[in-house]
This record gives structure tokens, sequence and C-alpha cells, in this order.
């Protein structure tokens, strides 16, 4: 073996790609760390803005964070590796169908990771909020990057994919500081309406949670087959819905009972042509016919 041929080789190596090597390392030690300072400041910053807005999630700073710090390290990677003479063609080949590969194995991830980061810069819904969405109604336990809590009526906890869920319809029912609370009582035709309508009226005007501005609206909203229908849609804070939407039914279930107002069943009328002939109806449904019966 030339000794003397090989170490000439190595001082080769050593004043043209040693060197850059050398320099190379040297540059990307500098460059991570200031982006590791960088992205760090940014999160920092993100903590200091959601404790002063808690409409502010700190959960989008951080994954752009984190995003941005390994997209600036592979870039930094792959023009040193072609600033040392090395051909980054293959290298950004190679990126590219890892790129693709990874893509089509968490296809789904990718789409809740985008669901995601939609759904905290558009904040259709925050923490706390009271929605229903893909079939399921709930509170807004908390909003991850690839998925969301609810917490239901039952106390059962569902998870939705982002994805799914920044492109279904959402219905926000804490977004608003008011609600309207819409009922419908039924009264019997043979039964004042008028006085129904004012006894709802002195139920609702008596309930310390019903809003008096806007005023409560009472009206006769259908003349169905059976009976009088009266609509009443008052007003409330958000979170009293429930207890008004309850109370206002018991309330004026108590009132029409100590007013001789009647809440009318489903009847049918029979009509008799002959003795020979009659409709029986079900024993369920009272009978009225026009005949007296017989003595």
């Amino acid at each position: 073996m030339d000794w003397q041929q090989t170490w000439q080789t190595v001082q080769e190596w050593l004043t043209n790609t040693g060197i850059k090597v050398l320099i190379s390392i040297f540059i990307m030690i500098v460059t991570f760390s200031i982006i590791n300072f960088l992205c760090k400041k940014i999160a920092n910053r993100a903590d200091k803005k959601v404790a002063e807005n808690k409409k502010i999630d700190k959960t989008i700073y951080k994954t752009l964070s984190y995003v941005v710090k390994v997209g600036l390290k592979v870039i930094v990677v792959v023009c040193l590796v072609g600033y040392m003479g090395i051909d980054t063609s293959g290298i950004t080949a190679l990126l590219a169908s890892l790129g693709v590969g990874v893509g089509l194995a968490v296809n789904g991830t990718l789409s809740n990771f985008a669901g995601g980061l939609l759904i905290l810069i558009t904040r259709p819904f925050k923490d706390d909020d009271y929605i229903e969405a893909c079939g399921y109604s709930g509170t807004v336990e908390d909003i991850r990057i690839c998925h969301t809590r609810l917490r239901t009526p039952d106390n059962k906890v569902v998870y939705l994919p982002n994805g799914k869920l920044s492109s279904a319809e959402v219905v926000n029912y804490s977004e608003k500081a008011m609600r309207r609370v819409d009922l419908t009582f039924s009264i019997s035709y043979s039964d004042d309406f008028e006085k129904a309508k004012g006894i709802i009226k002195e139920v609702c005007d008596a309930h310390e949670l019903v809003l008096k501005d806007p005023a409560a609206q009472i009206r006769v909203s259908a003349q169905a087959a059976n009976s009088v229908n009266i609509v009443t849609k008052v007003w409330c804070k958000t979170g009293d819905y429930w207890t008004v939407n309850y109370d206002l039914l018991e309330s004026v279930k108590t009132a029409f009972d100590q007013n001789g107002i009647s809440i009318p069943f489903n009847q049918l009328d029979v009509h008799v042509k002959n003795d020979d002939c009659m409709i029986v109806p079900k024993a369920s449904a009272p009978i009225v016919t026009d005949e007296p019966a017989n003595e």
C-alpha cells in the first residue's frame, strides 16, 4: 500500500471537503440554536397572550411553532448538504417520496390536523360552549389539534375528529348571550283562549329568569284538529335556557288546572247511520254520537 499517496488523498479531502464539513457542522449548530430560541420565544409569547386574552388558544401557537421549527431545520440540513458538494437531487427526491408515503399512510390524521388548524383559526366555538355537531350535542371541554372533546348532558365523553368537525354543520348554543324559549300549549276548543293567554302571560311575567326585554310573544298559532295551539316565545340568558323551559311547562300546567283550562285528548267523532251499521273506534278514543243513548 502506498501510504504516501493515501496520506496525500486524506490531506486533499481535509483541505477541500473537511473544512466544508466543519463549517457546515458549525453553521448547523448555530442555526439550530437560533431556531430553537425563536420557537421558544413564540411559545412563551403564546402563553402570555392566553393569560391576557382567554379567547386565544395557545395550541395553535405551539403547533405552528413546532411545524416551523422542523421545517426550518430540514431546509438548513438540505442547504448544508449541497454546500458540501453532495448532490441534493437524490435527497430531495427521497424526501418527496417519504412525504408522499407518509401522507398516504396518515391521510386521516393529516385531515384531522388541517381541520384542527382551521377550527383554531376560525374559532366557530371555544371551550365551555354548548354545541351540536356530527349527531352529538354537549359542552366543549377541550380543543386539540386532531380532535375535540365533548361532554354530553348525561356525562359521556365524545371525541370528535377535527377533519369531520371542520366540514360539518355546527350549532353553537352559547355564542350569544340570550336565547329564545319556544313553547306550544294546547287547550280545548271549549275553553277561552284569551283567558289561557292571560294565564300564560302571568306565569311568564312572574318568572324571575324570563327577560322583560324583548317582551314575551303569546299568540294563537294554529287551530288544530283537536285543540287550539298557543305559541309562547320568551327570552332568557343562555345559561338559564333549560331552567326557564322546564319551569314554564310545569307552572303553566299547574295554572291551567287551577283555572279550569283543559288540555285536550285526541278525539274521534263517530256518526251512526243505523243500528245495523256502526263504526267501532279503538277503545282508547272517546265516542261521540249524534243520537242519544237508548234508555
